[in-house]
This record gives structure tokens, C-alpha cells and sequence, in this order.
């Protein structure tokens, strides 16, 4: 069994089998080292990686169990199928944390779908995509958004269900078959004749989603990520403006209503004539007006000063993209009354700058020309918009 003490932990890396012959000779290198690291380091964290190990008795067990009982921080990675259902078996699942050994899979040559702020979506094949994510310690996020999904599959939405958590480079992704399926975004730009057809599909699975009703204990609240927005903003706005943008957040209503959270063109497939939504981590509940600022954003709000990022995000011309917001809003609300669409717009577009002045001056774009360019369209564009709206709901 190798070992090393890195970054604050002591990895243990045991090979073949532990069995009744070799478990006293195991038991004491693991302790002699951990007990040498104790003196040195005091406490710390202990990972297991058991990718090379093939067996495990119960005098192996019986090692581990005292492992835990000294270092309550100790988890094991990397496990086998084999050696998982004995640990499975005997409980230690229970007490343990746990990580199985996954598949590989490179996404090398595989075409982007998709990009967002914690990963990016591959076509892997017809049948399959792969949503990467960038960070290593990604399995919370994986976990958190498997559940998610399965509880909007369960509610009714149609959303494309995980079967597998694979290896990919450093980092961790999730597979999901979608059978040649193809992105909002792609359907908008290739196929400029269906576009009306497309975008009244893409409106109708954001109204499904936004007039389900959800438990509040099985999601968070969004409007504790608008604070957050407001309190980031805070030293840019006038006393006035975060006076009043204080008291429409607290008076805006807070029902148990389903929201995406980060609903875009590229989060949304198409297969089989129907439309799938895929990246269910940001799942919450709340005002839908909340969800309209960020679709707002995406396709718009992100655009103003610099189009090529809307471009480059959606890969959508801005002009298209605009075009798109405009036709998509009154099919969302399901009217022509031009002036119910113009003023839930206004209330949209006021909670979208809010987040797009977060967004800048948490990147410190602040300090480039396009970021004080930005820094200085949200101030402006609240300011202007605080003047016209009194309340932030409104009513599907």
C-alpha cells in the first residue's frame, strides 16, 4: 500500500487484495503512517483510492472501520463494482463516503452543444451527449442535479434523464441519451423558415415549466440569488435606487412556482418534435419574472455593449437573437396586448440589469473599456426603468 501526504491529506493507495493473510501486514504500514502524519500534521482529512484495488475481506473491513473511527474525515474514491457491493452489503455505504470508480470517456473531436457557467455539453454520438463540468470537484454539483432532474421529470417537465457518470480528463460529467436531438440555438440559425415555429415551442416549455406548482422544501428560493445581486451592487447604486429596488425584491411575491433558473437556447433540445430540457442544477422556485430577466439577458442584456458575446455564446447573429427575444415574450405571455408585453419587459429587463452589473464587476471587467461601458448601461438602464414600474409581478 503506497501513501503520500499532500495539499493537507493523506492518500493511501492499496493494490490486489486485502484478505485474512495480508490484513495485519496492511493494518500496520496504514497505521504506522497515519500515526506519522498525526504527529506531524495533527488532524487531516484521509482519502482511500481504491482504483486498483480488486478484493477487500472482512479483515479488510476491519481495517477500514478503524480508519474511521480515528479520522471521521476519511472517504474512499475510485471504488470497483465488485468491491462497492461488499461495501454496499456490510453498510459501510451508510458511514462512509464513498465514490465508485467511473468509466472514461473523451470527448476529443466531439462538437460543442452547449456552454455554461459550470460546463460544457458534447454530442458524443447520435445518440448520446456529455455534459463536462470544469470542476474537479464536481460530484455534489452531478448528484444535486441528477436530483433535480428526476424531480421535474416527476412533476412533468420534459427533461432529459441521466444514466451515467463517467471520467472525463480531470474532471466528471453526466450522459444522457438524446437521440439526434439538436439545440434551440441551432434550429434558430439553420433553419430560419421553422424559426416562428421554434420559438412558439421553446415559449410553451417555459410557460409548462413556470405554471407547475412545487413543494418549497424540494427547491431554493430565487429570490435569495436576487439579493445576492442587489448586495453586490450595492456601492454602484444611489441611496434612492437601492432604496426602491430593496422594496420591490421584498414586496415581490414568492409563489411555489418551478423555475429553470438558466433557460436559454442552448439548454433546450429538440427531439422528436418535442422540447427537452437538459442542465437542471439551478432549479428553484419563485416569480417568474425573475426567469424572464435571465432569458432577457441571454439573448439581449448581454449583447448591448459587446454583441459578439451573445454571438459567441448562442452562435446566433445579435440581430436574430433580438429578434428572437421580441417574438418569444408574447408567446410566452400568450397575448397581443402590446402594452401587458411592454410592461412586463420593463420589470424583466430591470431584475436583468441588476445581474448583469453583478456579473461585470464580480469578473473585474469593470476595469476594461467594455466593462465601465456595461458598468455604466445598468446604471442607467435601472435608474431610467425605476421611474416607470412600481411592482415587479405580474400575472400569467
Amino acid at each position: 500500500m503506497n501513501s503520500q501526504f499532500e495539499n493537507g491529506t493523506l492518500f493511501f493507495y492499496p493494490e490486489g487484495a486485502i484478505n485474512t493473510t495480508n490484513a495485519p501486514d496492511v493494518r500496520k504500514d496504514l497505521f504506522s503512517v497515519y500515526d506519522a502524519c498525526e504527529k506531524e500534521h495533527g488532524s487531516f482529512p484521509v482519502v482511500l483510492d481504491a482504483e486498483k484495488l480488486e478484493y477487500i475481506s472482512s479483515s479488510g473491513l476491519r481495517i477500514l472501520l478503524e480508519l474511521r473511527k480515528r479520522c471521521k474525515d476519511a472517504r474512499i474514491i475510485n471504488v470497483s463494482p465488485a468491491v462497492y457491493d461488499v461495501l454496499s452489503m456490510t453498510g459501510f455505504t451508510d458511514f462512509y463516503r464513498v465514490e465508485k470508480q467511473y468509466r472514461k470517456v473523451s470527448v476529443d473531436g466531439c462538437a460543442i452543444i452547449g456552454q455554461g457557467a459550470k460546463g460544457t455539453v458534447y454530442r458524443l454520438d447520435a445518440d448520446t451527449i456529455v455534459k463536462v463540468f470544469k470542476s474537479p470537484d464536481c460530484l455534489p454539483d452531478i448528484q444535486k442535479e441528477r436530483e433535480f432532474a428526476r424531480r421535474a421529470f416527476v412533476l412533468g417537465i420534459p427533461t432529459a434523464i441521466t444514466f451515467d457518470i463517467v471520467r472525463v480528463g480531470e474532471s466528471f460529467g453526466t450522459m444522457f441519451e438524446l437521440l439526434s436531438a439538436r439545440s434551440y440555438s441551432k434550429l434558430f440559425r439553420d433553419e430560419p423558415e421553422n424559426r416562428a415555429l421554434y420559438v412558439g415551442e421553446f415559449a410553451a416549455l417555459l410557460r409548462k415549466i413556470h405554471t407547475t406548482t412545487v413543494s418549497k422544501e424540494e427547491f431554493p428560493p430565487i429570490k435569495q440569488f436576487v439579493r445576492d445581486w442587489l448586495n453586490t451592487d450595492k456601492p454602484y447604486l444611489s441611496a434612492e435606487s437601492l432604496g426602491k429596488l430593496d422594496r420591490l425584491l421584498t414586496e415581490l411575491p414568492e409563489p411555489p412556482i418551478l423555475l429553470h433558473c438558466d433557460f436559454h437556447s442552448n439548454n433546450v433540445m429538440r427531439q422528436n418534435g418535442e422540447a427537452i430540457l437538459i442542465d437542471m442544477d439551478t432549479l428553484s422556485y419563485g416569480h417568474p419574472v425573475t426567469e424572464l430577466a435571465n432569458v432577457y439577458i441571454t439573448f439581449v442584456g448581454f449583447g448591448e455593449v459587446d454583441p459578439g458575446i451573445v454571438e459567441s455564446f448562442l452562435g446566433l447573429p445579435y440581430d436574430t437573437a433580438v429578434q428572437i427575444w421580441n417574438s418569444f415574450l408574447p408567446a410566452y405571455l400568450q397575448t397581443d396586448d402590446a402594452s401587458h408585453v411592454e410592461d412586463v419587459e420593463r420589470k424583466a429587463r430591470l431584475i436583468a440589469y441588476l445581474r448583469l452589473l453583478r456579473h461585470t464587476v464580480r469578473r473585474d471587467d469593470r476595469d476594461t473599456e467594455n466593462g465601465r461601458a456595461t458598468v455604466a448601461l445598468c446604471l442607467r438602464k435601472i435608474d431610467d426603468l425605476l421611474q416607470t414600474i412600481d411592482t415587479l409581478a405580474f400575472n400569467l
